[in-house]
């Protein structure tokens, strides 16, 4: 991931990875993450399959949710985090049935079982930028 322009430019660009944003339908309430594209000319309307429209705006996704299915990764690092194995990986679901994918951070490893309660992190994610800037994301950790 190359960075341009000033950090700040840079978090605002990436709003899902800094704020986990995503989006609301607000004709069925069904919440997605990331967010679904919104298509040029219909100011947030994407026409659906059947020819529905659904008027999509940014929501943000709830900082808590549960483990539904992890695996910890002892090989296989993708270049520039070799360091950090073994890590955990989860499929988080949120509590308004968003789930994601996500690296466990500062998680006892006898803590990170299906069912288990998770809270999002602010973490750093690399500091191998050619320019400097450190990238930071969403990691979440084991709370109960």
């Amino acid at each position: 991931m190359m960075v341009q322009g000033s950090p700040p430019l840079h978090w605002r660009k990436y709003a899902e990875r800094y704020r986990l944003t995503g989006s609301k339908d607000a004709k069925t309430g069904k919440e997605h993450f990331p967010a679904k594209p919104r298509i040029s000319g219909g100011a947030g309307r994407t026409e659906g399959r059947a020819g529905l429209t659904a008027d999509l705006s940014a929501a943000l996704m709830p900082r808590e949710g549960k483990i539904v299915s992890w695996t910890q990764m002892f090989s296989g690092a993708p270049t520039g985090f070799e360091h950090e194995t073994p890590y955990f990986l989860a499929i988080i679901e949120l509590p308004n049935g968003v789930r994601l994918i996500t690296q466990l951070a500062d998680s006892e490893a006898e803590k990170v079982k299906i069912g288990a309660k998770v809270r999002k992190m602010f973490r750093k994610i690399s500091d191998t930028e050619a320019e400097g800037h450190i990238a930071y994301g969403y990691k979440f950790k084991v709370i109960g």
